[in-house]
């Protein structure tokens, strides 16, 4: 089922996308669960394999900016000088759809998310696909919905092993959190979903940060209030209070697992603690795979060193607070 990514490998992969079947491959966020976005019965697959409404749309992955007329009808100046700068990397745009992109790629609204991953080999997937005829490769994260992203072949293998033709095995994700989304509407950019591409870096680029999401813009990937979630009951502590929270609960003899940033592990906590990196960069990278091995350590409840409130810290702290919201006690 995981496949080292070499060029026979590709070329299996890229005649399973074409025969209608799902394929997972790493990208430099998180590892995708693709399909032909041109086929609309393909990219059902996807939904049915992740349990995903059908009104969440998916982003499609394409190789450069010369396929964007496949896809969109209108690029914005600001859209295009984002590309220009960005592309590949970690950034979905949101743009009008073209004619012809069906409602499943869309969540039935009339805007379509694009982008061109840097991960090389996503790009060869993409090149490999392009050259046998297709298109672009719609591709959600590789993971039962609502739930924690893949940044590993084998965590895809875990949630999603029986569904898929293939795996492509790149490593782990460079970066550990999903693209930036950004829209653009008449009223100029708008940011979606936080991501590893930071706002200062948009504002760079477009003379201004992007503007909030408000009540008109569009449904967009990760942008649920419950998602990215252990099914664990997890809970954000603030760093002071993390350690008279971890006594309470050892005091009444519940068992529960911590994910830290500064504050020290207790001489006599005996369960999963693990101490992640005091970095953005370094926490992103080490976040899905870290909370994979709290939620399966059978604990009572993860508690969740609080991050700064630094825009630094603002995806990690997005990807959080929607883990938290989304988490329970059920462990199937």
């Amino acid at each position: 089922m995981i496949h080292a990514p070499t060029p026979p490998a590709i070329g299996r992969a890229v005649r399973a996308l074409q025969q209608g079947e799902l394929v997972a491959f790493p990208t430099e966020t998180v590892y995708g669960l693709g399909a032909d976005a041109s086929n609309p019965a393909a990219v059902a697959r996807i939904f049915a394999a992740k349990g995903r409404p059908a009104d969440h749309p998916v982003i499609v992955h394409v190789g450069g900016v010369d396929a964007l007329p496949q896809w969109v009808r209108s690029v914005p100046e600001g859209a295009r000088e984002l590309a220009a700068a960005f592309w590949p990397g970690p950034l979905t745009l949101i743009l009008p759809r073209a004619p012809g992109v069906d409602d499943i790629v869309t969540g039935g609204q009339d805007s379509v998310g694009l982008r061109v991953p840097a991960h090389p080999v996503a790009r060869a997937l993409l090149e490999a696909f392009a050259r046998a005829g297709g298109g672009g490769i719609a591709a959600p994260s590789a993971n039962r919905f609502g739930r924690i992203s893949p940044t590993t072949a084998a965590h895809v293998d875990a949630d999603l092993g029986d569904a898929v033709a293939m795996i492509l095995d790149g490593g782990a994700s460079d970066l550990g959190i999903e693209s930036t989304i950004v829209a653009f509407d008449a009223q100029g950019p708008m940011l979606l979903r936080p991501g590893s591409l930071g706002i200062d870096a948009l504002a760079r680029v477009l003379g201004r940060p992007p503007r909030g999401a408000d009540g008109g813009a569009p449904r967009a990937p990760g942008a649920l209030t419950a998602h990215y979630a252990p099914r664990t009951r997890t809970q954000l502590i603030a760093p002071a209070a993390l350690p008279s929270e971890v006594r309470q609960r050892l005091g009444r003899d519940e068992n529960p697992a911590v994910l830290s940033r500064g504050v020290a592990r207790a001489e006599d906590f005996a369960g999963t603690w693990i101490t992640a990196p005091a970095d953005p960069a370094g926490y992103a990278h080490d976040l899905y795979a870290n909370l994979r091995t709290l939620d399966a350590a059978q604990a009572d409840e993860i508690l969740i060193e609080a991050p700064p409130a630094d825009p630094a810290w603002v995806a990690i702290r997005d990807r959080l607070t929607r883990a938290a919201a989304g988490s329970d006690d059920d462990r199937d």
